[in-house]
């Protein structure tokens, strides 16, 4: 079962303080609250000298709560000339305030302080309340808030972070106080740098026991209990990750898909130069080259990896594709949501299950009896599903141009380009063409041209299957108008010129580019099913508009996203690596892959290329280490080595 995320209360009292059962009492006057959590985490934690001359900072927070110790930490970055170029804060919280009840408590906060503009972009961008990971931007990405919702002392460990600075706050007054920080203390130590600094008004013997046993010192401050991680035994097996050592953050990103554009545009802005090899004439040229694509998160009962997996590049992709229309850089999507129907009676009551015990917000979904769903769409349709509000569809080639255009001069295009083979020089990357000439150099290379990459990446222990699609465009009157992209057993998409797009087929191991009347056929079937009374009089079948795209597939239906492993130096140590986790793996240096999508490209790509990013700079990772372990494209090897498949050379 799913842990429910149950959300903060805010009432007020008399006098119209601002109170929460989870938090206590809120206001301590305007400039109390700010000046408060400035002596106790900035000033705490020795900032802002500590972070001068870095490029990165991280500081990790036990609770999020109202924002204050992330509004006074972003207020003295700016305020700060010898900043860091780029600062991030991780808090997690438990229970989070809805976003209106955020504004009404950071009101009063802020109140006649010069920050209040601060507030106002914090409660734009607040997520919707699920579980996991949510990532926030502020200041062109300079200032980085990752939110992690969930039970404080499991998302604390699930973190891949090399913290910084702590802010240890939110201690329990309950009798598990010990256990308590005992708990977060050592999760404390899986992820602290050199020299990390901690803050906290917490005394207790048992803080002061935790912290000392797991290589903190500490020291008395006024009311404060600072220190630092200085541990006098190396007591970890895995150090918390580290930016990949690079003379030039140059890239090389082969395949202008999904994939590649969004990995372009994370790259540039963090300030890499990226070569984009495509292999056709211009960008978004096969799959992502479909008219449009569908858009929407996967809800089961148990809430398993491919559930949160979807729901965290779900509301990843939402975040940054807001972010590109800030920025001027438009592409069509649609704005009414999408309805996912059940097909079948049993279908829609294991949908009501996965719904009621997730107990989603009804901005992320809302289950739709029939009748309902009826009213909706304005069809005849025989089960109910669900409203996704945010789900749709995309025009993804008008997507992969707007990641382009937003990272600018920083990428350069070389299309109409073959890379015939990769080969490591020294600590360099080349991108050959088949006469042996280089095309690109840099010291990183993602692959990001599907099926290609294992042949590119010389790859033995990944899999994949090619799935051709067809789809089926009906011409403008040919069918009833429908409000929102509906999808169940295939899928029908209202586009802009008033043609419906409706799909696809699914032909694993079809590579046949040519296009069939039997598919349109199929395609028509399963809407006419999915949608009785959609779609009207029609010309001749074959004469039908469509178009013939494949996917790649990995056998657990998870994409690869990540670091590449030395498939030859692992079976050459296959003994030793045996009972290997992703972190022994030995990899190949500076490459990288995000392919194997599938279907999912549009929810799955901004996410994957937020991760190699973070990667690559040694940032906090945008999703749980469980999740990022499940599309580590070294798994299957993993799994190999661990079933003793593989014997070691010789």
């Amino acid at each position: 079962m799913p842990d429910r995320l149950v959300p903060a209360t805010l009432a007020l009292r008399d006098d119209g303080t601002p109170v929460s059962p989870e938090f206590g009492d809120l206001h301590r006057g305007a400039s109390g609250a700010l000046a408060h959590t400035h002596r106790t985490f900035v000033a705490g934690n020795g900032l802002p000298s500590r972070w001068h001359g870095r490029r990165t900072f991280t500081i990790v927070a036990t609770r999020f709560g109202a924002g204050d110790s992330f509004l006074s930490t972003w207020a003295a970055w700016r305020d700060d000339p010898a900043r860091c170029e780029r600062l991030h804060f991780v808090a997690v919280e438990p229970h989070p305030f809805s976003r209106d009840d955020l504004r009404r408590v950071l009101s009063q906060v802020v109140a006649n302080t010069t920050i209040s503009a601060d507030v106002d972009a914090l409660v734009g961008a607040w997520p919707m309340l699920v579980p996991g990971l949510h990532r926030l931007e502020f200041d062109a990405g300079r200032v980085v808030l990752t939110l992690a919702f969930g039970d404080a002392i499991d998302m604390l460990t699930k973190l891949v972070t090399r913290a910084d600075a702590f802010c240890l706050d939110g201690v329990p007054t309950s009798n598990d106080t010990d256990q308590w920080s005992n708990d977060v203390v050592r999760a404390f130590a899986k992820i602290a740098g050199e020299g990390a600094t901690f803050a906290t008004h917490a005394h207790s013997d048992a803080m002061k026991h935790a912290l000392g046993e797991a290589g903190f010192t500490y020291r008395e401050v006024d009311d404060l209990l600072v220190g630092e991680y200085a541990p006098r035994w190396r007591s970890r097996r895995h150090e918390p990750p580290r930016a990949l050592p690079v003379a030039t953050r140059r890239a090389i990103v082969i395949g202008a898909g999904l994939a590649g554009c969004a990995v372009v545009e994370r790259l540039a802005a963090r300030g890499w130069d990226v070569t984009l090899i495509e292999r056709h004439e211009r960008i978004a040229s096969e799959a992502s080259g479909n008219p449009a694509g569908v858009f929407h998160p996967l809800m089961t009962r148990d809430d398993n990896v491919a559930s949160r997996l979807t729901r965290s590049g779900f509301l990843h992709a939402i975040a940054r594709w807001r972010a590109l229309e800030r920025a001027g850089h438009a592409f069509a999507r649609s704005t009414h949501g999408m309805i996912h129907l059940a097909e079948s009676v049993d279908d829609f009551a294991r949908m009501r299950d996965a719904f009621d015990a997730f107990g989603a917000p009804s901005d992320y979904a809302s289950l739709l009896d029939t009748d309902a769903a009826r009213a909706h769409l304005n069809l005849p349709v025989a089960h109910g599903g669900l409203l996704f509000p945010h789900g749709g569809a995309v025009w993804p080639a008008g997507l992969c141009a707007a990641q382009c255009a937003a990272a600018g001069e920083r990428v350069r295009l070389l299309a109409a380009t073959g890379v015939a083979r990769l080969e490591r020089r020294g600590d360099t990357w080349h991108a050959l063409d088949a006469a042996g000439n280089t095309l690109a150099e840099a010291p990183v290379v993602v692959l990001a041209n599907a099926g290609d990459a294992v042949r590119l990446a010389g790859l033995q222990h990944v899999a994949l299957q090619p799935v051709r699609g067809q789809l089926t465009l009906l011409p403008p009157g040919s069918a009833a108008p429908l409000p929102c992209p509906t999808i169940g057993d295939g899928y029908a998409v209202p586009l802009d010129d008033g043609t419906l797009l409706i799909g696809a087929t699914f032909e694993p191991d079809d590579v046949d580019p040519a296009m069939r009347m039997a598919g349109h056929v199929e395609n028509l079937d399963r809407v006419r099913h999915l949608l009785p009374g959609l779609i009207g009089d029609l010309p001749d079948v074959g004469t039908l508009g469509g178009r013939v795209a494949f996917r790649w597939v990995v056998a657990d239906r998870l994409p690869l996203i990540g670091p590449l492993a030395d498939e030859a130096q692992a079976v050459a140590n296959a003994r030793a690596l045996s009972g290997a986790k992703a972190r022994d793996l030995p990899r190949m240096p500076g490459l990288y892959g995000a392919f194997g999508f599938g279907s999912r490209g549009l929810v799955w790509a901004a996410l994957g290329a937020e991760l190699i990013a973070s990667q690559l700079e040694g940032e906090p990772w945008p999703l749980e280490r469980e999740l990022a372990e499940a599309v580590d494209p070294a798994r299957f090897l993993i799994r190999a080595l661990r079933a003793r498949r593989i014997a070691s050379a010789g």
